[in-house]
């Protein structure tokens, strides 16, 4: 297992789609190994291939005592809504924002043995899943930044008469 480059935010590789990966094989294995100790490293819950500067549809996510290795994800069931602040670790801290995600989702995917299964996320593990899966199709959290609905500001127009009355 090794380290790898975390790419930033400079680094186009981010802002590209990636391929479905289509061989299982040892050097698979060895990138979720290598990716999972980066992320661990950098103090991260999640990291997508193209995080480390690879085109592929790859991602892992660690949150509490959930661990999940992605090969081709999709997420086939979204429900409910949550709102919370993202950070990543391929880009600056100050852009950190809201963002609005699923509350629950299931995701479709393949371990790093071609083996097909499906994984029912809630909170933060969904909040992750979805930013990892983000990654994937070339779009970084701050792109979906969430915007609080404007309040109507109430006008108090006073008519002649109150204003007489105030004289």
């Amino acid at each position: 297992m090794a380290i790898r480059l975390i790419f930033t935010e400079d680094d186009e590789v981010l802002f590209k789609r990636t391929r479905e990966v289509v061989k299982f094989d040892d050097k698979l294995g060895e990138l979720f190994d290598d990716m999972r100790e980066t992320m661990k490293k950098a103090d991260g819950v999640g990291l997508a291939a193209p995080q480390v500067g690879l085109l592929k549809k790859a991602a892992v996510i660690e949150v509490d005592d959930i661990y999940l290795e992605m090969v081709n994800p999709r997420i086939i069931f979204a429900e409910g809504e949550q709102i919370d602040f993202e950070g990543c670790l391929s880009v600056d801290p100050s852009k950190n924002c809201k963002v609005l995600r699923p509350q629950k989702v299931t995701v479709e995917a393949f371990d790093r043995h071609g083996k097909k299964y499906q994984k029912e996320l809630e909170d933060m593990a969904a909040r992750a899943c979805c930013h990892e899966l983000d990654h994937l199709e070339g779009i970084l959290f701050y792109e979906k930044a969430y915007k609080e609905p404007k309040k109507p500001q109430t006008e108090i127009i006073a008519t002649d008469k109150e204003d007489t009355a105030q004289q």
